[in-house]
């Protein structure tokens, strides 16, 4: 089990690897880079930079133990097609008409390289701030066997909740690694962690990487 709160994880003490994914959300230039698109909305990607290297570690182990990785990038087609009129409003309000942020046709669509990406690994792209919505997320998990999803990546308060609280509703035990997730916004980092935790953990259980590294250790001498 991995040492969390207001549980440890997961509920029942049966973590197993092939049954577990990693899911490492919207690590893309456009979020981490001072010239991206959350640089342009007036945010500091600097929170955001911060946990690679917890990232990165995590990576490593799941990697180890044999669970596996999926990634999520966000954007939409370079042709606008998939873009709502309230989003190409709201693109337009924050001063973003005719760039190409959170298009899939730019740079910034990309991974950041610090993120070991490998081919076996899954990539889901989506629209939407769940990696669930207009996806084949969840299908891959089904297919994969995938019954417990490790949280990590940006924002908290955003992208990575709203993924959470639907992975949750679909009946997935969840766990949020704190330090290896960000937001622009403290305040809605801590909120949205803690929220996690309310109700006796209605949003699954929240815990640090090192906790997460040390339940792996132990699953991997339990493994052998």
């Amino acid at each position: 089990m991995i040492a969390a709160k207001p549980f440890d994880y997961p509920y029942d003490g049966n973590l197993e690897a092939q049954k577990t994914a990693l899911i490492v959300i919207d690590l893309q230039e456009d979020f981490l880079s001072t010239t991206g698109y959350f640089a342009r909305q007036g945010y500091d990607p600097a929170p955001l930079r911060a946990i690679l290297p917890a990232v990165g570690s995590l990576i490593a182990a799941c990697r180890e133990a044999g669970i596996l990785i999926i990634h999520t990038r966000q954007g939409y087609r370079a042709d606008l097609a998939d873009m709502t009129p309230y989003e190409k409003w709201r693109r337009q309000r924050s001063g973003m008409e005719g760039t190409t942020a959170l298009l899939r046709s730019s740079p910034g669509f990309e991974i950041v390289p610090e993120v070991d990406v490998r081919p076996e690994d899954v990539i889901i792209d989506k629209t939407c701030n769940s990696a669930f919505t207009h996806t084949d997320f969840e299908h891959v998990l089904r297919a994969q066997g995938i019954t417990h999803l490790l949280f990590s990546g940006v924002t908290t308060d955003v992208c990575v909740h709203t993924t959470l609280r639907e992975a949750c509703d679909r009946n997935f035990q969840c766990l949020t690694i704190s330090d290896a997730c960000a937001s622009g916004d403290q305040y809605a980092h801590e909120a949205a962690l803690h929220m996690v935790t309310v109700e006796n953990g209605i949003f699954g259980a929240l815990t640090d990487s090192a906790a997460v590294l040390e339940g792996l250790k132990k699953l991997g001498k339990s493994a052998k």
